[in-house]
Protein backbone atom coordinates (compact mmCIF):
# COMPACT_ATOMS: atom_id res chain seq x y z
CA UNK A 1 0.00 0.00 0.00
CA UNK A 2 2.61 2.59 1.08
CA UNK A 3 5.16 1.49 -1.53
CA UNK A 4 2.60 1.64 -4.32
CA UNK A 5 1.50 5.08 -3.12
CA UNK A 6 5.13 6.30 -3.15
CA UNK A 7 5.58 5.21 -6.77
CA UNK A 8 2.27 6.83 -7.74
CA UNK A 9 3.27 10.10 -6.09
CA UNK A 10 6.53 10.13 -8.04
CA UNK A 11 4.58 9.54 -11.23
CA UNK A 12 2.38 12.53 -10.32
CA UNK A 13 5.41 14.83 -10.28
CA UNK A 14 6.75 14.69 -6.74
CA UNK A 15 10.47 14.14 -6.37
CA UNK A 16 11.74 10.82 -5.02
CA UNK A 17 12.11 12.01 -1.43
CA UNK A 18 8.73 13.72 -1.37
CA UNK A 19 7.10 10.61 -2.83
CA UNK A 20 8.37 8.40 0.00
CA UNK A 21 7.66 10.89 2.77
CA UNK A 22 4.16 11.75 1.53
CA UNK A 23 3.28 8.07 1.09
CA UNK A 24 3.75 7.63 4.85
CA UNK A 25 2.12 10.97 5.81
CA UNK A 26 -0.65 9.35 7.84
CA UNK A 27 1.98 8.31 10.40
CA UNK A 28 2.92 11.93 11.23
CA UNK A 29 1.28 14.83 12.96
CA UNK A 30 2.50 17.21 10.24
CA UNK A 31 0.35 18.60 7.46
CA UNK A 32 0.97 17.48 3.88
CA UNK A 33 2.13 20.87 2.60
CA UNK A 34 4.79 21.11 5.33
CA UNK A 35 5.98 17.57 4.62
CA UNK A 36 6.17 18.38 0.92
CA UNK A 37 8.35 21.42 1.67
CA UNK A 38 10.60 19.60 4.16
CA UNK A 39 11.30 16.73 1.76
CA UNK A 40 11.80 18.92 -1.33
CA UNK A 41 15.58 19.60 -1.06
CA UNK A 42 16.40 15.89 -0.79
CA UNK A 43 15.26 15.13 -4.34
CA UNK A 44 17.72 14.54 -7.14
CA UNK A 45 20.27 13.15 -4.73
CA UNK A 46 20.25 16.30 -2.55
CA UNK A 47 19.40 19.32 -4.65
CA UNK A 48 20.18 17.53 -7.94
CA UNK A 49 23.79 16.90 -6.87
CA UNK A 50 23.11 13.20 -7.56
CA UNK A 51 24.46 12.11 -4.19
CA UNK A 52 22.28 10.13 -1.74
CA UNK A 53 19.16 8.80 -3.45
CA UNK A 54 16.10 10.84 -2.54
CA UNK A 55 14.12 7.68 -1.78
CA UNK A 56 16.79 6.72 0.77
CA UNK A 57 16.65 10.23 2.25
CA UNK A 58 12.87 9.90 2.42
CA UNK A 59 13.23 6.67 4.39
CA UNK A 60 15.60 8.40 6.83
CA UNK A 61 13.08 11.23 7.21
CA UNK A 62 10.25 8.81 7.99
CA UNK A 63 12.40 6.88 10.48
CA UNK A 64 13.29 10.15 12.20
CA UNK A 65 9.65 11.11 12.51
CA UNK A 66 8.62 7.74 13.91
CA UNK A 67 11.64 6.92 16.09
CA UNK A 68 13.00 10.41 16.80
CA UNK A 69 12.48 10.05 20.55
CA UNK A 70 14.53 6.84 20.71
CA UNK A 71 18.24 6.67 21.47
CA UNK A 72 20.42 7.98 18.66
CA UNK A 73 22.19 4.66 18.08
CA UNK A 74 18.86 2.83 17.86
CA UNK A 75 17.65 5.25 15.19
CA UNK A 76 20.93 4.84 13.31
CA UNK A 77 20.61 1.04 13.49
CA UNK A 78 17.05 1.08 12.15
CA UNK A 79 18.01 3.45 9.35
CA UNK A 80 21.10 1.45 8.45
CA UNK A 81 19.18 -1.84 8.46
CA UNK A 82 16.62 -0.59 5.94
CA UNK A 83 19.09 1.31 3.77
CA UNK A 84 21.55 -1.59 3.59
CA UNK A 85 18.68 -3.70 2.27
CA UNK A 86 17.83 -0.95 -0.23
CA UNK A 87 21.44 -0.80 -1.36
CA UNK A 88 21.41 -4.55 -1.95
CA UNK A 89 18.08 -4.56 -3.79
CA UNK A 90 18.66 -1.42 -5.88
CA UNK A 91 22.41 -1.75 -6.42
CA UNK A 92 23.40 1.52 -4.76
CA UNK A 93 22.22 4.37 -2.54
CA UNK A 94 23.83 6.98 -4.80
CA UNK A 95 21.50 8.75 -7.23
CA UNK A 96 24.14 9.11 -9.96
CA UNK A 97 25.01 5.41 -9.86
CA UNK A 98 21.36 4.37 -9.85
CA UNK A 99 20.63 6.52 -12.89
CA UNK A 100 23.72 5.29 -14.73
CA UNK A 101 22.74 1.68 -13.95
CA UNK A 102 19.42 2.51 -15.61
CA UNK A 103 21.33 3.89 -18.64
CA UNK A 104 20.40 7.49 -17.88
CA UNK A 105 23.10 10.14 -18.04
CA UNK A 106 22.52 12.08 -14.82
CA UNK A 107 22.69 15.85 -15.04
CA UNK A 108 24.01 17.64 -12.00
CA UNK A 109 22.12 20.85 -11.28
CA UNK A 110 20.39 22.46 -14.20
CA UNK A 111 16.73 22.46 -15.06
CA UNK A 112 14.87 19.18 -14.57
CA UNK A 113 13.37 17.58 -17.64
CA UNK A 114 9.65 17.77 -18.25
CA UNK A 115 7.79 14.96 -16.53
CA UNK A 116 6.48 13.08 -19.54
CA UNK A 117 5.72 9.43 -20.15
CA UNK A 118 9.11 9.15 -21.87
CA UNK A 119 10.81 10.68 -18.81
CA UNK A 120 9.28 8.10 -16.48
CA UNK A 121 9.83 5.20 -18.90
CA UNK A 122 13.55 6.04 -19.25
CA UNK A 123 14.30 6.20 -15.53
CA UNK A 124 14.71 3.47 -12.94
CA UNK A 125 13.42 5.85 -10.25
CA UNK A 126 9.86 4.51 -9.98
CA UNK A 127 11.11 0.99 -9.29
CA UNK A 128 13.77 2.26 -6.87
CA UNK A 129 11.20 4.33 -4.99
CA UNK A 130 8.84 1.36 -4.82
CA UNK A 131 11.58 -1.03 -3.65
CA UNK A 132 12.89 1.35 -1.02
CA UNK A 133 9.46 2.30 0.32
CA UNK A 134 8.49 -1.41 0.38
CA UNK A 135 11.48 -2.20 2.61
CA UNK A 136 10.41 0.57 4.99
CA UNK A 137 6.80 -0.63 4.84
CA UNK A 138 7.89 -4.19 5.64
CA UNK A 139 9.98 -3.03 8.59
CA UNK A 140 7.15 -0.92 10.02
CA UNK A 141 4.72 -3.83 9.59
CA UNK A 142 7.13 -6.15 11.44
CA UNK A 143 7.31 -3.59 14.26
CA UNK A 144 3.51 -3.27 14.44
CA UNK A 145 3.62 0.42 13.49
CA UNK A 146 1.42 -0.19 10.42
CA UNK A 147 -0.84 -3.04 9.36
Amino acid sequence: MYATKAKQLFEQGYNCSQAVVLAFKDLFDIDEKTLEKLALPFGGGLGRLRLVCGAASGVAFVIGQIYGDAEKLEVYDITRTILEQAQEVNGSLICKELLENGNVIPEIGGTPEARTKEYYDARPCGVIIYNTAKLLQNYLEEQGIIK
